[in-house]
């Protein structure tokens, strides 16, 4: 789209030469188990998480609730978006000149892959930041994090999302058929131009910085929680504040691991340009990393709940023996105990049969 350069020959100049190949047979399979693990494990925690959101109504959590359901939500479109036209990619022998002339879907496609790549990311960091100020601020949170405030949130966050994804198309850039032939990204070979250099640069500060982000708010939010724990044995206002920061240093554990070597290697190439040492396979094996982060997202929020947790302290317990663990460090996800003890306490009709059970029983 560069003045000479026509719409429908954007990106096709690295079709001719290429030393990235990818088994056909073999791509097509994973994509679509990758693709169909991604959308059942999405759809399966967004199921969890709706029930957990009708079942606990407290500020504290709502608001956790909707930002995890907003990240599960977009994991989600993602698998199933880049999922299916990867899969048709695949399934047309990567054959981008027959039904790419107008390089429309090689655009959806690199839109996709930036949309789908930061928006967790940020949801991930703002999710962070929302848990920091719930348990650091905790009567600014329940005045100023309200359900409203929170979809204003999610709005915000995915519109940014959507312009840096956008951006390139409004600069009349068009995304790039990559070496591999299978997926649309920003130039990745041959930079020259500050522009391309520029849009790397973006999108691999901004995925680190949401990353520093989560870590510096958790990091924060679990030296508070356990100054509190140190200070007052009452956990009972509590419990659910360690669940979800354990959900919470899990995504970003999952994060980190997955989406830094795309994010390091998207920098160092527009760092180096085009003296950048990044192999194709380099940059296949990264991105291949980073989808595995929409996967075992939805996990955090299956395998981290209250039931799953009770069964692994009972197996726990039972093969490393009563006395080695102690029942009271493993009360992550009590929220539900907790306010029961808490309305026990509180009821004037409890207080009124504790009182009338001596009575009767010396009538009789």
């Amino acid at each position: 789209m560069n003045g000479s350069k026509s719409p429908g020959l954007a990106g096709f100049g690295i079709l001719k030469n290429t030393t990235c190949h990818t088994e056909k047979k073999i791509s097509v399979f994973f994509s679509i188990i990758f693709m169909t693990v991604g959308i059942l494990s999405n759809s399966l925690a967004i199921a969890i998480l709706m029930k957990a959101y009708q079942r606990f109504r407290q500020k504290s959590k709502a608001s956790f609730l909707l930002l995890a359901s907003g990240l599960v939500v977009t994991d989600l479109f993602g698998h199933l978006i880049n999922g299916a036209i990867a899969v048709f990619v695949y399934a047309s022998d990567k054959d981008w000149i027959r039904f790419n002339q107008s390089n429309i879907l090689c655009s959806v496609f690199g839109i996709c892959m930036v949309f789908f790549g930061l928006c967790p990311l940020f949801l991930g960091s703002v999710m962070a930041v929302e848990r920091c100020i719930g348990v650091t601020k905790p009567i600014f949170h329940s005045t100023k994090m309200t359900s409203k405030h929170v979809k204003m949130m999610l709005t915000m966050v995915c519109l940014f999302a959507v312009i840096i994804a956008l951006l390139p198309i409004l600069r009349f850039r068009a995304y790039q058929i990559q070496a591999s032939r299978t997926w649309c990204f920003y130039k990745t070979e041959h930079v020259e131009d500050w522009e391309d250099r520029f849009y790397l640069l973006l999108f691999s500060c901004l995925g680190l910085l949401a990353l520093a982000i989560s870590f510096l708010c958790n990091a924060v939010t679990g030296i508070a929680l356990l100054r509190v724990k140190l200070k007052s044995q009452q956990r009972q206002g509590r419990s659910h504040h360690f669940e979800m920061i354990i959900q919470l240093l899990a995504i970003m554990c999952v994060s980190c691991i997955c989406w830094s070597p795309f994010l390091v290697t998207m920098a160092r190439i527009g760092i180096n340009k085009s003296h950048s040492k990044e192999t194709c396979e380099t940059i296949l094996f990264a991105l291949r990393m980073a989808t595995w982060n929409q996967i075992l997202d939805p996990w955090v929020y299956i395998l981290l709940r209250k039931a799953v947790l009770k069964n692994l302290y009972k197996i726990t317990r039972g093969c490393c023996g009563v006395h080695i663990i102690n029942l009271h460090m493993w009360e992550l996800s009590s929220i539900k105990n907790s306010l029961k003890v808490a309305a026990i306490s509180e009821s004037p009709v409890s207080s009124k049969q504790v009182n009338l059970q001596p009575l009767s029983s010396t009538g009789q």
